[in-house]
C-alpha cells in the first residue's frame, strides 16, 4: 500500500518541512515544500520529452505556471501551457487542448491546479489516445488503447481529483455533467506541494477543504467500502479535521497545509476504493440549479446525512468520532468556522425547488451507494432538515 521509493526519505517526525515519496494505491506520490521542481524528474522517469502543461488562468497569475515551466525547461522537457480552463471545464476546453497536444506532439500530460485543470488533462488523454469525442468515454473503462502517462499537480487540499480515475467534464452544448474514467486515464506521479498552497484565497479553501471532509466521511461508510478505502479515509479524517480550522486562519501554517494537501489526497484515494453516499447526492443538484459552490452544498447536506445513516452504520461513525451524533455536530461546526450556509434559504435555495432537487437527487449515482437504501421521502426529508435554522455552538 504504502511502498517508499529508494531516491527519497520518509519523515523523521509529524512535521510537514519534509520530502518524501511513496507509492499510495498504485500512484506515486511526492510531497514536500518545493517538490514542484521534481516535475522534469518525474517527466523523464516516465519516458516522456514533450509535455503539455494543463491549468487555468488563477494558477497563471499566481504564478505557478511560469515556476513549473521553468522547472521544466531547466530538466530539458519541451513543454508548452494551455491554460484555457474554466471552473466547470467543457468538451469546448478539452478539445482545444487535445489540439494544442497535437500540434506540440505531446507524451505527457501535467494536470496544475484545481480538479478543473486534472480533469481537462485526462479529458485530453481520451482524445489523442483513442480518438472520438469526450462523450464516447462517459462511464467506466471505454478507453481501449494505451493512454500517455500524466502528473497531477493540485494547488488546493479539496477536490481529490489527482488520486481518482475519473474526469468530470460538462457537455457544452448540453450542460450534462459526464464523468468518464479509465484505470489508465489515473495520474501515475502526484507532486504535494504544500508551497501551492500559499496562493489559495480563503473561500476557496474552505469549500474545497470541507468537500475533501466530505469525500473522508462518505467513503468511509459507503455501501463498497473496504479495509484499503477505510484505511486511506480514516487517516484522511485525522489529518483533515485536525488542521482545517488552522488552514483557514493561519494559511502560511505550514504544517497545516501539507496536512490538508496529503489529507485532500488521501480522501480521493478512499473515493477511488469505495465511492461516495447521499451527501453528494442532494448536493449536485443545488449547484445545477442554484449554482450553490458545491463544497458549500455537500457541507450542508452531510450532517443530516451521518443522522440519517446513523440507523445503519453507527458504530462505522463512531469509529471517526465518539459517536454519530457528535461527528454530525463536529461537521456543522466545521462548516460555521468556515462560514458556509447551514440552510436552503442561506445557500440561495428556492424552498419552492424541492420537487426538483429530489427528482435529480434521485438520479444521482452516488445515491445508490449510500449505506442506509434511499427513498424519495428520505431526500425529501434530508432537504426539509437544512430548511430552518439551526443553533450552532461554533465561533467563526
Amino acid at each position: 500500500m504504502l511502498a517508499v521509493a529508494d531516491r527519497y526519505t520518509l519523515p523523521t517526525d509529524d512535521t510537514a518541512a519534509q520530502t518524501w515519496a511513496a507509492e499510495v494505491g498504485g500512484v506515486r506520490v511526492l510531497f514536500g515544500e518545493g517538490i514542484l521542481c521534481g516535475l522534469g524528474d518525474e517527466v523523464r522517469d516516465l519516458g516522456a520529452s514533450r509535455a503539455l502543461l494543463v491549468s487555468d488562468a488563477g494558477v497563471e497569475a499566481a504564478g505557478w505556471v511560469a515556476r513549473a515551466l521553468e522547472c521544466l525547461d531547466a530538466s530539458g522537457i519541451a513543454t508548452v501551457a494551455f491554460t484555457g480552463v474554466t471552473e466547470n471545464p467543457t468538451t469546448d476546453e478539452v478539445a482545444a487542448g487535445a489540439e494544442v497536444a497535437r500540434e506540440h506532439g505531446a507524451d505527457i500530460l501535467i494536470g496544475l491546479g484545481g480538479g478543473s485543470p486534472m480533469d481537462v488533462a485526462k479529458g485530453i488523454n481520451f482524445l489523442l489516445t483513442q480518438g472520438g469525442q469526450i462523450a464516447d468515454y462517459w462511464g467506466w473503462a471505454k478507453a481501449k488503447a494505451p493512454m500517455l502517462p500524466s502528473i497531477g499537480v493540485p494547488t488546493t487540499a479539496g477536490t481529490g481529483s489527482d488520486s481518482q480515475s475519473f474526469a468530470l467534464i460538462s457537455d457544452a452544448t448540453t450542460h450534462a455533467k459526464m464523468a468518464c474514467g479509465a484505470p489508465a486515464a489515473r495520474f501515475r506521479s502526484v507532486l504535494l506541494d504544500p508551497a501551492l498552497l500559499t496562493s489559495v484565497p480563503k473561500w476557496v479553501r474552505a469549500t474545497a477543504g470541507l468537500d475533501a471532509i466530505a469525500h473522508a466521511v462518505e467513503s468511509y461508510v459507503s455501501r463498497k467500502r473496504n479495509p484499503i478505502a477505510q484505511l486511506y479515509a480514516r487517516e484522511a479524517w485525522r489529518l483533515l479535521d485536525g488542521s482545517f480550522e488552522t488552514y483557514l486562519a493561519t494559511p502560511t501554517d505550514l504544517d497545516a497545509r501539507g496536512a490538508m494537501l496529503f489529507g485532500a489526497h488521501l480522501s480521493g484515494a478512499a473515493i477511488e476504493a469505495s465511492m461516495l453516499g447521499a451527501a453528494h447526492a442532494l448536493a449536485n443538484p443545488l449547484t445545477k440549479h442554484f449554482d450553490v459552490i458545491h463544497g458549500s452544498a455537500v457541507a450542508l447536506m452531510l450532517p443530516s446525512v451521518v443522522r440519517f445513516n446513523a440507523q445503519a452504520v453507527a458504530p462505522l461513525y463512531a469509529e471517526l468520532a465518539t459517536d454519530a451524533e457528535t461527528l454530525a455536530a463536529r461537521l456543522e461546526d466545521l462548516r460555521h468556522v468556515a462560514g458556509m450556509p447551514a440552510t436552503l434559504a442561506e445557500a440561495g435555495v428556492d424552498g419552492d425547488a424541492l420537487d426538483t432537487l429530489v427528482s435529480d437527487a434521485a438520479g444521482q449515482w452516488t445515491a445508490r451507494f449510500n449505506p442506509r437504501p434511499l427513498e424519495t421521502s428520505d431526500l425529501l426529508d434530508l432537504y426539509r432538515q437544512v430548511s430552518t435554522p439551526v443553533s450552532l455552538a461554533g465561533s467563526v
